[in-house]
C-alpha cells in the first residue's frame, strides 16, 4: 500500500483539550498535503477546519456527545445540527454507553437515530467505546447503530480504558456485513497496526500523530 492509500484510509485526529489555533491550523495542512480521509476535532474547531479545508480532499469531522456519551439525547442532536451548520462533513457520536449496558436497547436506538436525523445526511459513525462492552454487547450495538441509519460503528474515543483490537473489529465487520463502515481508534501507532486494521476489515482508521507513519511511506515510495 503505497502512502497516498494509506492517507486515505486516515482519519488525522486531534481531540487534546489543550489543542490551540496554530495546532489546528497544522493539521489542516497536513490534511490538504497528504490526502487524508478527514481531520477530526472537537467541534469548537469546526468552523475553522471547513474554513481551512474549504475545496480540498479531506472532510472536516467532528466528535458528538464526548468523550462519555452521556448527553441527553436531545443535546446530541442539537450538538450535531450546530456542527453540520458549522460546516462538518462527519459526525463520530458516541453512544449511550449505560443505555448499552442495561439492555435500554430501544434507549440507544433513538439516541443515535436523533443523531443520524439532526445530521441531515451528512456521514455517522457510532462510537461503541469496545473495551467497556463485551462481545454480544458489541454486536447488538453494531446492529441497533446499522438500523438506525447510521453509516459506521467505530471502535474507541481513545479516552477511556483501551483502544481497537483486531477481534472487535472482525467481529463489527461480521455484524455489519461487506458495505457498512467500520472505523479503528484508539492505539493504533503505526503502519504495521493499520494494515492489521484493515486486514481485520476496518475501512477507516482513526490515528493522531499519523504523519510519521505517512513520511515513512513516502520515503519508501521515493526509494530513500
Amino acid at each position: 500500500m503505497n502512502s497516498a492509500e494509506l492517507a486515505a484510509y486516515i482519519d488525522q485526529t486531534l481531540l487534546k483539550p489543550d489543542a490551540v489555533k496554530d495546532d489546528i491550523l497544522k493539521l489542516c495542512t497536513e490534511a490538504r498535503e497528504y490526502g487524508f480521509a478527514s481531520v477530526c476535532v472537537n467541534p469548537f474547531w469546526v468552523p475553522l477546519c471547513a474554513q481551512e479545508l474549504e475545496n480540498a480532499r479531506s472532510r472536516v469531522c467532528t466528535v458528538i456527545g464526548f468523550p462519555l456519551g452521556a448527553n441527553c439525547s436531545s443535546i446530541k442532536a442539537l450538538e450535531t445540527k450546530e456542527a453540520v451548520a458549522n460546516g462538518a462533513d462527519e459526525v463520530d457520536m458516541v453512544i449511550n454507553i449505560g443505555a448499552v449496558k442495561s439492555g435500554s436497547w430501544d434507549t440507544v436506538e433513538a439516541d443515535i437515530t436523533a443523531v443520524v436525523s439532526a445530521a441531515t445526511g451528512k456521514l455517522v459513525k457510532v462510537i461503541l467505546e469496545t473495551s467497556l462492552l463485551d462481545k454480544d454487547e458489541i454486536v447488538k450495538a453494531c446492529q441497533i447503530a446499522k438500523k438506525s441509519g447510521a453509516d459506521f460503528v467505530k471502535t474507541s474515543t481513545g479516552f477511556s480504558t483501551g483502544g481497537a483490537t483486531t477481534e472487535d473489529i472482525q467481529l463489527m465487520r461480521k455484524t455489519v456485513g461487506p458495505e457498512f463502515g467500520v472505523k479503528a481508534s484508539g492505539g493504533i501507532r503505526n503502519k504495521q497496526d493499520i494494515l492489521a486494521m484493515i486486514a481485520a476489515g476496518a475501512n477507516r482508521i482513526g490515528v493522531s500523530g499519523e504523519i510519521g507513519i505517512v513520511d515513512d511511506e513516502k520515503k519508501q515510495d521515493h526509494g530513500y
